[in-house]
Parts: structure tokens; sequence; C-alpha cells
């Protein structure tokens, strides 16, 4: 029996945002809402692939992952699809990796990725491992409505009572995952450097993969937090300066160099320099693609987000390179990945990937590169950072989020529409609408307001060239919301 096959249940409107369905477990991430999903999903499937579509099923360490896992696949059965269930927690870049090393059709990932532990989602990948464009996710809602439409809960296709093994397989997703990644990162240098690392998987699927291929190098590594927690340790498993304590204190133990974390499906990273300084995701990105160019050589093109950093962009003029800033969402920086337009990609929201790798992100990844950065320049993050700023200036990013009231969430909106020549005196010299409203003023600094889809809440992306300019910068950002 699956479960959710109630006869009658309140059906929620299930909307895909720039990473999926997520939602509070028992409240709208209920068994039924989640079958209904599965089954949107099962039908857009078989619609691009009406024989043989096979996809794979994997979770991150949530409460009753196992479980969602199962009744997915029984549900893709009921469609004529065969599902590839993967046994333990994996981490999202691992499984879009799997995609497409299996060259199957898909990935139902069960994961609410950084959100706190009451929280769960459904995130869908399409063949090429890129998370579902807003094309795809349209098609996978419309199916969804279908579904409703044409069968109630009772009269859904039923799942057999027992899957053949046509229907269902098992799938481990690690070895060539970790093969490739042990390609891409140069072990030796980090070796010969004998870095020493420190680990944190914040209880979730990565646990068993950064800290398990630096040590097959010959690496001193130590783990924290390298066990299942499905309360994430009573917070949300986001690798963010405040949560990252404990990783500091072993680094202080070990005498590490650096310190690399990862959220709860792995495609967030945080990273930890060896004066227990805490990098800024915004500069992460900046520096990877510095070292990226002097490594690699690669000046095919950057991305970066609307809402990151300049310094990308200032780096990009340095050496050469096109630069793309595409709207918030990794699906758009994935396709310029698979289109090999770009060396590195990255979210001030700590997500990146690189050319010939996953159009996903991928925090293990990120991790293990600024190890080989530390190693082969022989400069910790924090000097590498300061010489990067030597050349080509200081930029000071910040993000900030402020919760509506509905009167002044409909002043604000409305406002959000207007062509904005001047900011409390200060003037705009350019007005982006790439996504949300970005303003930016004659001396390189910027603001842009980005507002949620599902909560009163904007979001306020700000960047000056000082320390002193950001605080006069985010107050009067702030005034201009609440004005």
């Amino acid at each position: 029996m699956i479960p959710g096959s109630e006869d009658s249940f309140m059906l929620t409107q299930i909307k895909f945002g720039t990473s999926g369905w997520r939602a509070v477990m028992a409240e709208e991430f209920t068994f039924a809402n989640v079958r209904r999903a599965v089954d949107g999903i099962a039908r857009y499937v078989a619609s691009q692939k009406p024989q043989g579509a096979r996809v794979i099923v994997g979770r991150d360490p949530r409460f009753l992952g196992e479980t969602f896992c199962a009744m997915a696949a029984e549900i893709l059965a009921a469609h004529g699809i065969t599902s590839l269930v993967v046994a333990e927690p994996a981490p999202t870049p691992a499984l879009a990796h799997a995609v497409v090393h299996n060259k199957v059709d898909g990935v139902i990932n069960f994961t609410a990725s950084h959100n706190p532990p009451e929280y769960n989602g459904i995130k869908f990948s399409t063949p090429d491992g890129c998370p579902a464009l807003p094309e795809v996710t349209k098609k996978i809602e419309a199916e969804i409505v279908s579904g409703d439409n044409s069968d109630s809960a009772r009269s859904r296709p039923a799942a057999p009572a027992e899957l053949t093994s046509v229907q269902y397989g098992t799938l481990d997703p690690k070895p060539s995952y970790l093969k490739r990644l042990g390609e891409i990162i140069d072990l030796g240098a980090i070796r010969k450097a004998n870095l020493r690392v420190v680990v944190d998987p914040m209880w979730g699927a990565a646990r068993g993969y950064s800290d398990e291929l630096l040590r097959s190098a010959g690496l001193q590594v130590a783990t924290v937090h390298d066990y299942r927690d499905v309360l994430f340790g009573g917070h949300a498993p986001e690798p963010d300066d405040h949560l990252l304590e404990d990783l500091r204190k072993k680094m202080r133990e070990t005498g590490a160099h650096i310190g690399i974390a990862t959220d709860g499906d792995a495609d967030r990273f945080g990273i930890v320099d060896a004066d227990g300084t805490f990098l800024q995701p915004n500069y992460v990105i900046a520096l990877l693609f510095d070292y990226l160019v002097e490594s690699r050589g690669w000046k095919n093109g950057v991305a970066k987000s609307v809402a990151t950093t300049n310094l990308v962009n200032a780096l990009a003029e340095f050496h050469g390179v096109e630069l793309h800033e595409t709207p918030v969402g990794f699906k758009y920086i994935g396709e310029l990945i698979m289109q090999d337009k770009i060396a590195i990609g990255g979210e001030e929201s700590a997500g990146l990937s690189i050319r010939h790798h996953v159009p996903e992100k991928d925090g293990v990844l990120a991790g293990l590169l600024c190890c080989e950065a530390v190693a082969k320049r022989g400069k910790s993050l924090g000097e590498q950072l300061k010489a990067v700023c030597n050349q080509v200036g200081s930029y000071y990013p910040q993000r900030e989020n402020f919760r509506l009231t509905p009167e002044v969430k409909a002043k604000f909106t409305e406002k959000l529409r207007s062509d904005p020549r001047d900011f409390n005196g200060r003037e705009v010299s350019q007005v982006v609408r790439t996504d949300g409203l970005k303003l930016v003023f004659s001396d390189g600094s910027w603001v842009c307001y980005r507002s949620s889809g599902t909560e009163p809440v904007v979001r306020v992306y700000t960047e000056a060239r000082s320390k002193k300019g950001l605080e006069a910068l985010s107050a009067a950002a702030k005034h201009w919301i609440f004005e």
C-alpha cells in the first residue's frame, strides 16, 4: 500500500522553485502531496520517453527519506518506469553525476538542502544532470494538476504489490563520483604540501566523501558531525559562519590549514581559513575563478548570478574573460557549463561548479578546489584574497532579509516596478532587471532587491568598495524599503 492513498485529502498547489519543491513535513510535505508530486514527475518522464525510461531515486539523511524513496519507486513502476534507488544518503552533485554517467532519464532527489530539519523537498534533475529548467517544472506542475483532475487519490494508477527486477534496481553513485573528483583535483599537490584538513559534513549527505578522497591520497583529515542526525544538531544544516564553531575548534586542535564544510545535501560549501576566518562564498567564487585561470589556463568565460559580487566582474576584465550574469538559480549557470561557455560559475549563496563537471552546485568540489589552491599557491585563502584585491580593488558584499507587513509589501512591490533614477540622494547609473531590481551607482556600488515568492520577505543584496560605504549603502537600502 502506498502511503498517502487515502480516499480524500486537501490538495496543495505544488510549485517548483529555483531548487525544486520544499515544504514543512506533516504540513504541506505529506505522503499524499509527495505522491502527487512524484506522480507528476512520472507522467512527465513517461511523456518524454514512453518506453524503457529509467530514473534514479535518491535522498539526503532527513527523516523518512527511505520511506519516500520506496514510495517513489512504486509510483514510477506504476507508470512503467524503472527506478534505480540509492540506498544511502548521497550528495546532490553525486546524483547529478550519476544521471550522466549511467545515461538515465532523470533523478528524483528527496532533499531540503540547507533548510531546517522540519523541512523536506523534492528536486528533479533532467538527463543532462542539470536542475530542471522552468520549462520542465511548468510541465511537471501541469502534470500534477492533470493527475488531480483525472484521478482521485483512490483511482490513481496503482503500483504492483511487488516490484520486479525490471521495475526496480539499486545504484551506488559514490565510486564513479569520487573517481571523477580525483581526476579534477590535483591530489598529488595537496599531498606534497602535507595539508592538514578538517571536514564538516554537518550530519549530511557528504559523510564519507571529501574525507575519504583526501585520506586515499595520504592526507591528514579530521572530521566533525560525521554521523547521521535527522535534526542536524537542532538547526539548519547550513555551512554559514555562525554554525561552524565546532569546525574551528577541531582545526585549532589539529593545527589544520583549512576547514571545509557542506550543507545537508552537499550542494553548498562553507570554507574556514587557517586563522579561523570564514570566507564569504562571494570571495571563494572569485578566488577559485582566479585560481582556475592561473592553474588550468581556462579563459572561456565566467558566470555569476545577478546578486553575486562584482569582484568576479573585475577579475573577468583583468583576465580578459567573458562575463555572464544570470538570474538567481543554478540551473541557468548549469546551462552555460553544458555549453562549455564558462570555466566556473557561482552564486553568492555558496553554490559553484566548473568546466567539464556536473551542471549542478557542488559543495564537495568547492572545498577540494580550495584545498588545492592553498597547497599549490603556498598561501592561505586570506592571503590570496588580499593579493587579488591588490590587483583589482576591494569589494564588500552583504545580504540581508527583511520581513514585510502586508501593507509595506504591497507598497514596496509597486515600487519595484518603477524605474528609479534617484536612490536616497544617489544617482542611479544603471537599472538591471535580470532578476528582481538591481540599481547600480556611478562608484560601482549597487543594491539588488528580490522578493520571496513564498513568504513576505525581501532579500536585499548590497555591495560597496569600502566597509564604510557598505554601512551607508545598507542603511539606504533598508530606508528605501520602509520609507
